[in-house]
């Protein structure tokens, strides 16, 4: 990796560690960088935007888990559109999963194993210890702030769209090989190949609220 590239590295890291990763910013004066490209199919990327749909747009920009939220006001935008009279098919509301927002992207497999909810500081519901699953996929009872709440899986069902950051997955990469002494690459793969179906992998968060704000989404943000 040359010079600049560590350095651009190093300063993401420690602009995300001081917020996301309290505990292990001693760590980043010594982070190994990802080495590996990212892992995005410039098709499948532009097909994701064509999925953009409808009068009413919004992008909800979910920086942090932020109890849930990202994915609750997603699911309140479609059931207030829908309760004066907008159907689902004329609606399109879009989740871009950035900085420590990113643990929602990630397959409950992927949670367990690298202790997402630890590194972010979000419990479960169910045990009140940091969650080993992601809680808002198919969310149990309780997991969400109210019973009628969707999660992830049944929002993309309606129509709705998320996205995750891949430079914050790439940092993510890096701190979890630091801490748990693995190859940052190794991580980032198993990190990328654990994204939920149907959850697109972006450049970065920042980038995706711009081009679906190109595409007459209104922003708001979600935490």
């Amino acid at each position: 990796m040359n010079t600049d590239r560590r350095k651009f590295f190093t300063s993401i890291a420690l602009g995300v560690g001081a917020t996301a990763f309290p505990n292990f910013v001693e760590d980043f004066e010594n982070l190994e960088p990802v080495n590996s490209n990212s892992r995005i199919n410039p098709d499948e990327l532009s097909n994701w935007f064509k999925k953009i749909k409808g009068e009413h747009r919004v992008v909800y920009d979910g920086s942090q888990p932020h109890n849930t939220l990202p994915i609750t006001w997603n699911w309140a935008f479609l059931e207030s559109n829908n309760s004066v009279g907008v159907k689902d098919s004329n609606i399109t509301a879009i989740t871009v999963l950035r900085h420590t927002g990113i643990v929602f992207a990630f397959k409950s497999e992927i949670w367990e194993k690298f202790k997402l909810g630890e590194i972010v500081g979000f419990n479960d519901n169910q045990t009140g210890k940091p969650a080993l699953r992601n809680t808002v996929y198919e969310p149990k009872e309780g997991d969400m702030p109210l019973p009628p709440i969707q999660g992830i899986k049944d929002l993309q069902a309606r129509g709705s769209l998320f996205c995750v950051c891949d430079l914050a997955t790439k940092v993510y990469g890096s701190v979890i090989a630091k801490k748990m002494n693995l190859n940052p690459d190794d991580v980032y793969a198993k990190m990328v190949a654990g994204i939920l179906p149907g959850v697109q992998l972006v450049p970065s968060g920042v980038w995706a609220l711009g081009r679906v704000q190109n595409n007459k989404c209104a922003y708001i943000f979600a935490g």
